[in-house]
């Protein structure tokens, strides 16, 4: 720890109750690093850290609390999320529910927050400079003051406002029902689950209706005195770590952050430590569990208790023992059970379980059919390698090629998002470092200490780990179902024999082993030139130069000018002909560019490791590969990488894997998340060419070797390739990068006439179409709709100015509305719709409601937003549009990013790099009756030259209640005679509700009457009435049963078409130009000249 420093002075006008102490002004930084940085502790004993970045465009705070899901009391888990929740939902000094969401949006900024185990994560970002423009300071300040202000209040005096709590514990039963078919959350929660009950890590840390309200009202339980009864309990300022980031001077934004956060009461709370009890009991070690997955997944997984790490910030002896049980090249695990065809990935870490608690050590083994069959000489395979590494002393040249990679990373770290940045360090505030090495503490290896990685490795022991096997096929059945997520699992002693030979395993030395197993090679690709030339620029070249350009290849170069790091990107994407010509095309090249990666992957770890990653896949023009990383060795992974695409032998077995696997990731694709996959349903319909999984599943079983052989010739042989040099590598550079991709493919050129032009659809005005499909997981209840309004073309910089400025007037009260009020589901988002030339807006909602009454809702939204717009003051216009002009003229961050936004451009074909200064140019004259014009033809669902095309993707697990049903429900209570939207909202409450009931009868009638009587105030009579219609459209209906939803009204006149066949409601579509340069090209030829 640094030696005391001086004491900053408080503003008079400062609540105090002694002295601000200053921790430190210096902290380990990057070499590149421009922030200044000090750590404060207020009176109250919150500790802060402040960041002077004087080039920001967005301000971030964080919030860490030292509480989390391990406080939950046993009955009634989810209480620290719950609470982080409610914190959002209004406070003393600002009681308006969604004042702060207004606040964030309306300044070009976004907020969140996260429960874990044992912390409680606030954040949000603005706009870092004032709305005239210039440089913050204490008295011209930015959003970020405000922002503060309402921030700090979550921590002072929030309400728990008693309106806002059924609503928020619907979001809370949200987010956990749109988890529960997700394998993440189930094998996580089954982990948890079957540990120590006396351990907080067995916790059910979510939470949903029936533990946060339905139960605890059964027991007679306030659940809201509940709620205040943990906040007050476990929020105090000194479990509290405040990062705050901005433009100011660090003396600014301390002032700030005394003056906002002093008043947060401290309750001198001692720091959560959980020493009492394990996770894992001596009788729940020696267990292997068989769990049945979601997903077609199959995967080995061994856990150990380990040492706890977080006061090892020095040593981190876990990372030499991950960095060798997890290597993937020669004499490593993975090298092993990967040539007997048994395994398709290997994952080897520690992980922190909580103060007090040993930290587990995983190694994770992705495992074929055959190691599935063989699981148990996979096993001691591990064990065997962790009897090498027993039996060898730890090597310092192995710790000191690790520390000095660590050093290199850390010495180029460059910027992330201020919000990530922040959060990020706020929580790891909460560790044991000192606080100079806030920044550095994890990332860098300090000391080598081969005591603690004896130990270490002396936990990895036979009678010290928990096994688990997940295949949906093996063992075939499973004798229990965990309680909250319904995981079929059976758990039981690994048998005697078994557990032998895995002793047998540790114990075994180099005459004794079966597998092939030694310790890695050093690194060939560890960075040794790591010099950079800077060279200062008035203003950073917004677009990359042509630096070749004939029949064969076109080059993008440019060399970088604003991150100074020593790293470079390279793209290459090469036209075939043949690359996407049909579905069976496609799947032939998906499976050989992973058959390329497949025999890569030893060779590329190293590589890995120090930095340097490649990929290899296809686009739509055919075959991409991409080196990016350290530039000193980028030419020799590059030139290994082309030979390898041109070189390889297919080979039988490696093929058979690599089909099934596909085989596994078309079909898991269809079992995820329905919001994450209506995206590319969209794509498909809005384009003139395209395949969607089924198409591409159902060619894969007629796919044979011979015919990747066949297709690798004819792909590679005729080509035109587009390349991208960008970062620290000249000109010369570039040009011998593009001759080696030339010299290792040697292809024919591709004719230009022979270039496949790229066309989207057009829906024509007035359009009003809806494509239906129902989901594959049978056990998914949630529906799903993408609801697309189409505008203009995607070039056309009127038409994106406009639907950019919508987006963000919109974004707020959406959110707001129709997933704060409505409560529709957790996944619920607006935005801008692009297309291959297209444009247009979009609405996206997960929902246990069906997607016809959800598109209802879209458009009773988008009514009240036509009213949003007409009465909108023009100071608030103004202010929107600010936000939007600010984000899209948000400075990148990282090299990468700068990358991807060239490479972009490209790869869309308009070249048009200058997109974000032309979309905030026409923003600025924008009015706000040119809005209400554009808002009315294109957006109002009364509008009828309006083009639609909504997506349904449909459950087939059934929701207990329909909307139909909640409709009739709502006639007999007569709401519609007090206010017109009671009877909105309380269908809206009803049918969450009612479905959480499930098919209990009676239950839903007690819920019923608990809702109309409390919440609505209906009257005794009514409440009677409404309970026996409740049980005669059930009897009627029968349990589980679901009445179809009558299609939307239309609005607009129109009649909705249901898209039947897809190839005639294409054919039926205008097509667009095609996709085409917005400058002409040579415009950026720079063929001689030197850069």
């Amino acid at each position: 720890m640094a030696p005391p420093h001086p004491v900053a002075q408080l503003s008079a006008d400062t609540p105090v109750n002694g002295e601000v102490e200053v921790i430190t002004n210096h902290l380990e930084t990057p070499s590149l690093d421009d922030r200044s940085y000090r750590v404060i502790r207020l009176p109250n004993q919150l500790e802060a850290l402040i960041v002077h970045d004087p080039k920001t465009d967005k301000a971030s705070a964080a919030m860490d609390v030292n509480v989390g899901s391990f406080s939950d009391e046993d009955d009634m888990p989810g209480m620290a999320h719950a609470v982080e929740h409610l914190l959002f939902m209004g406070n003393k000094k600002y009681p308006v529910e969604n004042a702060y969401h207004q606040f964030i949006s309306a300044h070009s900024g976004l907020t969140n927050a996260y429960t874990a185990s044992t912390s409680t994560n606030y954040h949000f970002e603005v706009s870092a400079k004032p709305s005239n423009g210039e440089e913050p300071s204490a008295a011209n300040p930015s959003p970020l003051l405000g922002a503060l202000d309402r921030f700090a209040q979550f921590f002072i005096a929030p309400l728990f406002l008693e309106n806002t709590l059924d609503r928020e514990l619907q979001a809370v039963d949200s987010e956990n029902k749109k988890n529960l078919q997700s394998d993440q959350w189930r094998l996580h929660q089954l982990k948890k689950s079957l540990t120590n009950p006396k351990h907080p890590f067995c916790h059910f840390s979510t939470g949903n209706l029936e533990t946060l309200k339905t139960d605890p009202e059964a027991r007679g339980i306030n659940v809201r005195d509940k709620f205040i009864e943990f906040y007050e309990k476990h929020y105090s300022a000194n479990r509290m770590k405040l990062c705050v980031l901005g433009r100011e001077p660090l003396d600014v934004l301390q002032t700030w952050v005394i003056e906002q956060f002093s008043s947060v009461k401290n309750k001198n709370l001692t720091p959560n430590k959980w020493a009492d009890e394990v996770p894992f009991t001596k009788e729940q070690l020696g267990t292997q569990i068989f769990t049945k997955p979601v997903m077609d997944t199959r995967e080995l997984s061994l856990t150990f208790p380990f040492v706890e790490q977080d006061h090892l910030y020095d040593s981190q002896p876990s990372r030499y023992i991950s960095h060798l049980i997890g290597h993937e090249g020669p004499g490593s695990i993975m090298s092993y059970i990967k040539a007997k065809g048994w395994a398709n990935g290997l994952y080897a870490g520690a992980w922190p379980v909580g103060p007090g608690t040993p930290d587990f050590f995983e190694c994770q083994i992705t495992l074929t059919q055959e190691g599935l069959k063989h699981y148990k000489e996979v096993a001691k395979v591990v064990f065997e390698y962790i009897a090498l590494l027993r039996e060898t002393e730890p090597q310092e040249w192995i710790f000191e090629e690790q520390k000095e990679l660590a050093e290199v990373n850390f010495r180029f770290k460059e910027k992330t998002q201020s919000y990530r940045f922040t959060s990020k360090l706020s929580a790891i505030m909460q560790k044991p470092l000192p606080r100079e090495y806030l920044l550095s503490g994890y990332s860098l290896l300090r000391r080598f200490d081969p005591k603690l990685i004896k130990e270490g490795l002396d936990c990895l022991r036979p009678d010290n780990f928990r096994m688990a096997i997940i295949s949906r096929d093996f063992p075939g059945t499973w004798e229990n179902k965990e309680k909250w997520y319904g995981t079929e699992y059976t758990c039981q002693p690994i048998p005697a024999d078994f557990l032998d030979e895995i002793k047998k395993a540790a114990a075994s030395g180099s005459e004794t082993r079966t597998a092939k197993l030694h310790l890695p090679h050093k690194n060939q690709f560890v960075p040794t030139k790591l010099e950079v030339e800077k060279k200062e620029v008035k203003e950073p070249a917004i677009a990359p130069r042509i630096i070749r350009n004939d029949e064969l290849v076109r080059t993008w170069f440019k060399k970088d000018d604003t991150f100074w790091v020593p790293k470079a990107n390279l793209i290459v994407s090469c036209r075939s002909p043949s690359a996407t010509a049909s579905a069976a095309n496609r799947v032939k090249f998906r499976l050989f560019t992973d058959l390329v990666k497949d025999a890569l992957e030893e060779y590329s770890y190293d590589a890995e490791l120090a930095g340097l990653e490649y990929t290899v896949s296809q686009d739509f023009r055919g075959l991409y590969i991409e080196v990016a990383g350290y530039n000193d060795k980028l030419a020799v992974l590059l030139q290994h990488v082309l030979n390898t695409t041109r070189d390889l032998e297919i080979r039988d077995d490696r093929f058979a894997i690599i089909k099934e696997r596909v085989s596994r990731g078309y079909r898991n694709w269809e079992l995820a998340a329905p919001w994450t996959q209506i995206g590319d349903y969209m794509t498909w319909l809005t384009i003139d060419h395209g395949f969607v999984v089924e198409e591409l599943e159902a060619e894969l079983p007629f796919i044979t070797p011979d015919a990747v052989r066949v297709f690798q010739k004819e792909m590679l042989s005729q080509m035109h390739m587009e390349v991208l040099a960008h970062g620290n590598i000249y000109k010369e550079d570039a040009l011998k990068l593009t001759d080696m991709i030339e010299a290792a493919l040697k292809p024919r050129p591709v004719p230009k006439p022979q270039w496949r032009i790229r066309r989207g659809l057009i829906l024509p005005p007035g359009s009003n179409y809806v494509w239906k499909k129902k989901l594959k997981d049978p056990a998914n209840v949630n529906h799903c709709i993408q609801y697309f309004l189409h505008v203009g073309e995607r070039a056309d910089y009127n038409v994106r100015a406009k639907v950019l400025l919508l987006d963000q007037i919109l974004h707020e009260p959406c959110f707001n509305q129709l997933r704060t009020k409505e409560q529709l589901g957790y996944i619920v988002y607006s935005g801008t719709w692009t297309s291959i030339t297209q444009y247009g807006f979009y609405f996206v909602i997960q929902s246990e409601k069906t997607a016809p009454y959800l598109e209802t809702r879209i458009e009773e939204f988008l009514k009240t937003a036509a009213d949003l717009l007409e009465e909108m003051s023009e100071e608030d216009f103004e202010s929107n549009k600010r936000s939007i002009i600010d984000k899209r003229l948000e400075r990148l961050k990282y090299m990468e990013q700068e990358s991807n936004r060239h490479w972009s451009h490209i790869h869309n074909e308009f070249y048009a790099f200058d997109n974000a200064p032309q979309d905030a140019e026409h923003i600025k004259p924008l009015t706000k009756t040119a809005m209400i014009e554009f808002f009315n033809e294109y957006i109002h669902p009364t509008s009828p030259s309006r083009a639609k095309l909504a997506i349904y993707l449909e459950a087939q697990a059934k929701s207990d209640v329909s909307t139909k049903q909640i409709t009739d429900l709502i006639k007999t209570l007569d709401l519609t005679s007090t206010t017109g939207s009671a009877a909105t909202t309380a269908a809206a409450d009803l049918q969450t509700r009612l479905s959480a009931a499930g098919p209990d009868v009676d239950k839903e009638v007690a819920d019923l009457r608990e809702y109309l009587t409390h919440t609505l105030k209906v009257s005794e009579s009514r409440v009677d009435a409404a309970a026996e219609a409740w049980r005669k459209i059930h009897a009627e209906h029968g349990p589980g049963a679901v009445v179809k939803d009558a299609e939307p009204p239309s609005a607009n006149g129109t009649k909705q078409v249901v898209i039947e066949d897809v190839r005639a409601f294409k054919a039926s579509l205008p097509v667009s130009v095609g996709a085409k340069p917005v400058r002409d090209l040579s415009e950026f030829e720079d063929l001689e000249a030197k850069l």
